[in-house]
Order: structure tokens, then sequence, then C-alpha cells
């Protein structure tokens, strides 16, 4: 039977709101808190976008909360181990030492790298801006160039903006054609859409149809109505020849946005080549699967929803631009039930344009290997190189919050060398963990139920306008720090050592204020003219409305058009033209993405780990046979930058041809303070990805579609009697 709220409050339960940060979906939450500490988690039901949904992730927070691995105060590394210090202490030495290396070497001899988790914190990722700027170094690195870059880039020279990224407007799609994504586990990517298998079954009984397109048999592929194999690093052939076909064999059908559109007959001769029976060798799609999903797509109501599949391959850029052309030329872009822009309470977009952060791209280049910037980043994948080589501008400092590179960026065992040559290195960071285990000092922000929340990236990549800002449901321990107060005290101290630059007074501005009060501000001028005040009144969130056609409006373009074939894009083609030309690769390496799961840094948390062994490889069965191999077996996967042993596991899940190994594992390196990650180490899939291998156009990192050799492992090969066959 169910407490009564009276019942509740006499022994001393309380519930609090929250939203959930760990992923995209933003699912709103409830908590059962007793003597400030979380008894009981459980979904929303009066969210207005996540309606009660939630995953194993949201339920993990309670042991993220009361991990005692997680570090509350500073540390600073000694001859004699690790040593805890005061807060201005640290910031302090931190400042010095940061300022002395960049007057000796220069700017760009201090480097930064933020990750994934710091999106998902408003003020993180504000005074971590401010921070940069006040840094002033081009050497930035993150994880948007070992994910999104590519379909930030289509944004910026499509539609003049990096942060203009359509969504497909789930609730009233008939018609979804998903292509290198699995939303099923990740509740969306670049897109928000909490309880994502409930809104695909609902699109299913209003009469809509699921396509997915890829090279293993998903969680989302089970639930679809048809699902295509492909060979990965081949989704660009597929998609040109998906154009070619909506070119030639039924027109454009760009409705009102055909004023809006230049250079279309440019796109048709990019594209031209691509017929579908010459792709089909390559990419193992048949030429009728091809014709099949364009007359889908070509239904009322249709989007293509393309996802990190496609960034992650030698032909990310293309692939990006590709899946937006289709977009176009369906009629499915800014339409209702299509690909649509938000309209979010907090509009980010138009503040970054008003300041003129609108994206830019080659620029500059990475010192080393000559790589393209992206909105003023470098690409993750020359981060060691830049460490390792000698000259000018070498990166000599390295400041890194909420990431672990070593995991989770290509040829991860050679960045962990390189890490250990660098003169100086801070980690804001909760954790002691395979990158930050290289610090000098690590400085721990507070937990995510310690500081007020409001989602500025995601609200703006929802499937429905909503706003939501939740005030800490926990409070935070005396003495502790928010990842912002962190990044301005480092910032007060490195303008006061090395003086004020360019723009030092909005900087200042902002620094005095503080993420609420700028929230707040940006509630107040935004498109529904809300405020803090208004949404805490609403603890579940308000609800906003449908996605509305925001073309014209919202193009940032200097002549106001929607650009069908960018001129870089039409550098490009011809690599992917003599694609078609090579044989396929005997054997191919692909990720996974698990609901259990959450990158590298959910790891000790024993709610997510419990279970049978996770990190395996999965290949298909008639390729274990072909090498001789049994399920359950320890095997060694080798490339050319090294190998790792994994047990088995044979499904028919995978295309022949393809193997794939879970992301975030390779917690086995001595010197971390994750007890429960150690055992449940697994090997990471990044020690055996090449960072050599790139897309060339765009710098992103070629995740997907490696080459891979698998053989019997040359040790007492321990057989995992619970690894079972899959599918």
């Amino acid at each position: 039977m169910t407490e009564t709220p009276a019942k509740c409050e006499k022994r001393g339960v309380t519930t609090r709101h929250a939203t959930c940060p760990l992923c995209e979906a933003m699912c709103g939450l409830k908590l059962d808190v007793e003597a400030d500490r979380v008894v009981k988690i459980r979904g929303d039901p009066d969210d207005p976008l996540s309606q009660g949904a939630l995953c194993p992730k949201a339920v993990a927070l309670r042991d993220l909360q009361e991990d005692p691995d997680r570090l509350q105060r500073p540390l600073r590394r000694t001859d004699r181990g690790w040593e805890e210090l005061p807060w201005k202490q640290a910031f302090d030495e931190v400042a010095d030492r940061i300022a002395t290396l960049r007057r000796r070497h220069g700017r760009a001899s201090v480097a930064t790298y933020f990750g994934n988790p710091l999106v998902h914190n408003t003020g993180g990722i504000v005074y971590g801006l401010v921070f940069s700027q006040v840094l002033g170094s081009r050497n930035t690195f993150s994880a948007t160039s070992l994910d999104q870059l590519p379909q930030m880039l289509a944004s910026w020279s499509m539609f003049g903006h990096q942060l203009l990224l359509p969504v497909p407007d789930l609730d009233r799609t008939r018609s979804l054609v998903i292509i290198g994504a699995n939303p099923v586990v990740s509740n969306g990517s670049l897109v928000s859409a909490p309880g994502m298998k409930s809104r695909l079954r609902a699109l299913q009984s209003r009469g809509g149809h699921v396509t997915v397109v890829d090279p293993r048999r998903t969680e989302t592929a089970e639930l679809a109505d048809v699902h295509h194999f492909i060979r990965p690093g081949t989704d660009a052939l597929f998609l040109g020849a998906l154009a070619r076909t909506l070119f030639e064999e039924h027109g454009p059908q760009l409705g009102r946005l055909g004023p809006l559109t230049k250079n279309l007959e440019q796109a048709r001769s990019l594209v031209s080549t691509f017929v579908p029976e010459a792709i089909s060798p390559r990419t193992g799609v048949p030429p009728e699967a091809v014709r099949a999903v364009a007359e889908r797509l070509l239904e009322p109501g249709s989007a293509l929803y393309g996802r990190i599949g496609i960034c992650t391959q030698e032909f990310g850029g293309l692939s990006a631009w590709l899946v937006n052309l289709v977009n176009l030329l369906c009629g499915s872009l800014d339409t209702p039930g299509g690909m649509m822009f938000t309209t979010p309470a907090v509009d980010a977009l138009a503040v970054a344009s008003a300041l003129g952060r609108k994206g830019g791209f080659a620029r500059t280049r990475s010192r080393v290997r000559g790589l393209p910037e992206f909105g003023g980043e470098m690409p993750t994948v020359t981060l060691a190189e830049e460490i390792e080589t000698e000259g000018e501008d070498r990166i000599r400092a390295l400041i890194t919050a909420a990431g672990n590179p070593v995991l989770s960026s290509p040829s991860g065992r050679r960045l962990d060398r390189a890490l250990e040559h660098l003169d100086f290195m801070v980690a804001i960071d909760p954790y002691l963990n395979e990158t930050t285990r290289h610090a000098d000092y690590i400085l721990p922000p507070v937990s995510p139920l310690e500081r007020d929340h409001y989602d500025l990236v995601f609200h703006s990549l929802a499937v429905r306008n909503t706003a939501k800002y939740v005030p800490a449901p926990l409070k935070a321990p005396p003495g502790t720090k928010q990842d912002w107060e962190i990044f301005l005290e480092l910032s007060r101290r490195l303008e006061a050592r090395l003086g004020k630059p360019v723009q030092a007074q909005l900087r200042s501005w902002a620094m005095g204020l503080g993420p609420r009060r700028l929230i707040d501000l940006g509630l107040r001028l935004g498109p529904h003219g809300l405020s803090v005040p208004r949404l805490t009144r609403s603890p579940s969130g308000v609800d906003l409305g449908a996605l509305e056609p925001q073309l014209p409006k919202r193009l940032f373009t200097d002549d106001g058009k929607i650009d069908a074939a960018p001129a870089l894009y039409a550098e490009d083609i011809d690599r992917l033209r003599a694609s078609l030309e090579r044989p396929p690769l005997d054997l191919v390496l692909i990720g996974r993405r698990e609901l259990r799961s959450n990158n590298s840094w959910m790891h000790n948390a024993p709610t997510l780990v419990k279970g049978p062994p996770r990190c395996t490889l999965r290949m298909h069965p008639a390729d274990a046979d072909a090498r001789n191999l049994v399920s359950g077996e320890l095997v060694e996967i080798r490339t050319e930058v090294g190998a790792v042993t994994a047990p088995l596991q044979t499904s028919e899940e995978l295309m022949p041809g393809v193997v794939s190994l879970p992301h975030g594992y390779g917690h086995d390196r001595e010197g971390t303070r994750q007890s429960v990650a150690e055992a449940h180490a697994g090997v990471s899939i990044n020690d055996i990805l090449d960072s050599a291998q790139v897309d060339e156009l765009t710098g992103n990192a070629v995740l997907s579609g490696q080459a891979v050799e698998v053989r019997r492992a040359d040790v007492d090969s321990e057989v995992y009697g619970d690894v079972e066959d899959v599918g």
C-alpha cells in the first residue's frame, strides 16, 4: 500500500523534485529524502516532458551521492602521495603555476579538455567558457570531436549556426528512419526524448512506421518495423543513394522551403554517382531497400534521424550533411512530424549569436597534423601528439573538467603515456580516475544532487518545448564547491596574475551574477517570458507546447538561405566516390551503448554494474565458427595500435564481418581510486582504436569501422559461464 504524504512526513521523509543529469533525456524525478539522504528515487509523472519515465541510471544517482570514493576536498600530489589542502591554497597554487607556464611558454602551452557531463551542468558550462576565455589558449579540446562535431558543422554550413540542430518531432512523426543511433537505450542523442520506447510504440500505434539502418540489430531495431544491416563506415554511400533516388526518381519536395534554398542543382550533381545498385556491394544494403526507405521518407510526417554512428566514421562530415539534405528533399525539414527546431525558454542560440559565436571552421589548424579547428576547438585526436611533439606552442599544461579522455578517445594508451610528460595538470573532477591520476591537483565539485539544475543545452534539443528549474534537492556539505565556483575562482586569480584581456567588462559582469541570476535573466529575455521564481513554483516543470516551424526567422546564414551544397562538402565528395572501388574489410569493430552504463564515469555505481559481465566482444556465430572460437572463451582483439582481451559472446544481432565492444571500460590502470569500477574493469575499446584514423574533412575521430583481428587469447582461457549467446 502506498503511504500518504502525512505518514511520510511523520517518519521524516520529504519529497523533493529533481531532473536526472546523466543523459540528454532530462527525466523528471521525485526523491524521497530522509535526514538529507535519498531513500528512494522514482519518475515524476507530472513532468510534462518525461511523464514518469526513468531508467536504471537515474536510480543509481543514490550510489553516486553516497559513493565513498567520490572526492570532496582538493587533492595535491606530493612525494608521499595525495594530500588534502584548503580550497584557497589550492586555487592560489594552481593559478600561480598556470600563470607562470603561460608567461614562460605562451598562451597555447596551456590546454583545456571539457568532457560530456559538463554540458548537463549550466553553471559548469557557462563558467567553463569564461575560464577558457580568460586562459586565451588556442588549444581547447572537448568530447565534441569524439561525438557530434559533423552534425554541428552541417548546421553551421547549411543554416548558419552550429547550435541550430533539428530534432525529430517524435510525438507527431508517422514514418521515422533511424541510422547510426540506438535511442531506445540512449533516450535520444542530440535530441531529448525521455521514454523513447514508449514514444516509438505510440508512433506505431497511431499507424506509423519505424525503420532502422544499423550494422547491429540494436534494442531499437528489435522494436522497429524494418531493420536493414549496413557495413560500418558506409553510411554516407547509403545516404548519398537516398538523396540521388529522391532527386532522380521522385523529385525534390521542398514545399515552403523552396524559395529559401540555394545550390539545389549543385547538390543533385554531387550525389549523382550514388545509384542504389552501385553502392549496394559496399554497404550491404540492397537497392530495393534504398528505394523503400526513400518512399517511406516521402510519406507525410516523416523524419530521418542520424546520430553518433554517422559521425564517428571516416565520412562523418558528408554523412551529417546528407541527413540534412535528405530531410530537405523530403519536405521533412521544419515541418510538423519531421525534423524541427525548438523554441527554448532560454535561447542560448540567440545569445551566442548576439555575442558573435555562431561557429566557425578551419580558421586555424592543429600544429602537428594540420587538422581543422571547429567552433574554437581542436580535434581531440591531436591531443597526445600536441603534448609529445617538441616546438613552439607545445602543450605543457592541461586542465580537464568532467572528462576522462584516456578512456574516451582513441589511442588511449598513447594519451595515457603523454599525460605523464606534462609539466602541470589540473583536474576538475569528483574521481581519481584513469585520466585524473596524472594530475598535480584535483579540484572536486559537488554531486549533481547538490546543485540547482536547469538544462540550458538540452531544453534546446527537446522533442517538446518545456522548461524546468529545480533548486538543489540536497544540501552540499560545508566546505565544498560547485563547478562554476571552481571556474570562477580560477578565472579571477588568473585575471589578477595575467592582466585583463579583451572583453573583460562582459566577463566580469557574468562573473558577478552567478548561474541562477544568469538563467533568470535568460528566461525573462527569452521567447516565453518566464523567470526562475515562476519555474520554482512549478517544480515538475512547465509545458510550452509542441515544436513550431522556425524558418526563415531562425536562419543565421548571411543571405538568409539554406545552402543545400556547401563548398566544403563539394570538395570532399571525390573521397567518398573513390571508396566505392574498395573491397570490404574482413572484420571491423564498432562500439556499443548500454542502458546500465554512462560512458566511463558511472561504473563505480553498484546498482549499474551488478549482473553478468557486459564488457564482452560480440561476434556473429559464423565469424566465430570460421575462427574456431567458442562463446564464453577469452579472445584477443588486435589492431595496428594494440590488443585487448575480452570474453566472446556470439550473437546474430551483428551482421557478419562486424564485432562489437562497449565503450567506457578499461578500469585496470594503477593509481585510481574507484573500487567498484576496478572490480568490473573490462577493457577499453579506445586502447585499440587508432587516433591517426579521422574524418579528413572534419577531424572527428573514427570510432567505428576500424579493421580488427580476433583470435583465441594466448593465455589459460577462462570460460565465462554466465556469458550467453545473444539472439
